[in-house]
């Protein structure tokens, strides 16, 4: 297991404290051999998925540090310890409550802004961080989608048929297959559709077609499902369908593999509403936020 992140102060400066200018890269690799991490842990990435955790530990504890003036930076992505991180590392662990002795940092982190120094230290000094502040914000963001996808596949619940079967063509639609809703995909006949909800084109071109089967369905999708699906798509002469459905399918019907050169891809609801919230379809905007990070290049001569 990734050590909590106000564990990385420590590590930090006892990689700078050499004398030498170091690269994120080197404190990266400091870190995983102090603590010891096996591989698995050292590939371990945060919600986004953008970054390892040790990454993204490093990088804020080097920020910490700096805004306490333990650490500098010496050029662009390189860093060296101060003459009072010498001293602090010296003294022992280097904590968030070491941290908080300087009103640099106090300044930066003070979590209430109305409040006077003293009691923004006072604050700081009985708090753990175990989290770094771009991973609170990514399980949160989690935490909103998952929120947003239950929804969502409630709704799908409560919608008729024909309904559900439109909505998962604007799906299939808004994930690239087809160019656009005017001629990539249809929707058959809700009666008489021989087990082919929908046919939706696998490129603009039209050059292949895929066959859909929608079931707004609350009970189990089994094994027997999936066979009669793979047999209306070999009674169509396809080759390629897509079973989606509201509720969930039995490990035999994830298991099953059909003859030949058929490929069926199950989609269950909570994978539908994943897609939908990032396709955009039965979702709308709220509130947008930007996290920007400093342009190296544009501050070089």
């Amino acid at each position: 297991m990734v050590p909590k992140f106000d564990s990385f102060f420590t590590p930090y400066l006892k990689c700078l404290s050499d004398g030498n200018i170091h690269k994120n890269k080197d404190l990266v690799e400091f870190a995983i051999k102090y603590f010891g991490l096996t591989e698995e842990e050292a590939q371990e990435r945060i919600a986004n998925q953008s970054q390892t955790q040790v990454y993204n530990r490093v990088l804020w504890a080097g920020t910490y540090l700096r805004k306490a003036g333990l650490a500098e930076k010496a050029m662009n992505g390189q860093y060296k310890i101060t003459a009072e991180g010498l001293k602090r590392l010296k003294a022992g662990e280097v904590t968030l409550r070491t941290l908080a002795e300087y009103p640099a940092f106090v300044e930066f982190y003070g979590r209430k802004p109305k409040a006077n120094t003293k009691q923004k230290k006072e604050v700081i000094a009985t708090e753990e961080v175990e989290k770094t502040p771009i991973e609170v914000l990514e399980e949160a963001y989690s935490q909103l989608n998952n929120q947003l996808a239950d929804d969502v596949l409630a709704s799908l619940k409560d919608v008729s048929p024909q309904k559900f079967e439109q909505i998962v063509v604007d799906v299939l639609v808004g994930m690239g297959y087809g160019g656009s809703l005017e001629d990539a995909g249809t929707v058959t006949a809700y009666v008489k559709d021989d087990g082919i909800d929908g046919v939706i084109k696998e490129d603009k071109l039209g050059l292949d077609k895929i066959y859909v089967q929608a079931k707004r369905w609350n009970n189990c999708v089994g094994q027997p499902e999936i066979q009669k699906f793979v047999g209306a798509l070999v009674g169509q002469g396809a080759k390629k369908g897509v079973f989606i459905t509201t509720s969930y399918f039995s490990k035999e019907a994830r298991q099953f593999q059909p003859k030949g050169d058929v490929k069926v891809v199950l989609i269950d609801g909570k994978e539908l509403a994943n897609y939908m919230i990032e396709c955009g379809v039965g979702v709308s905007l709220k509130q947008s936020y930007q996290i920007k990070r400093i342009d190296t290049d544009y501050f070089e001569e």
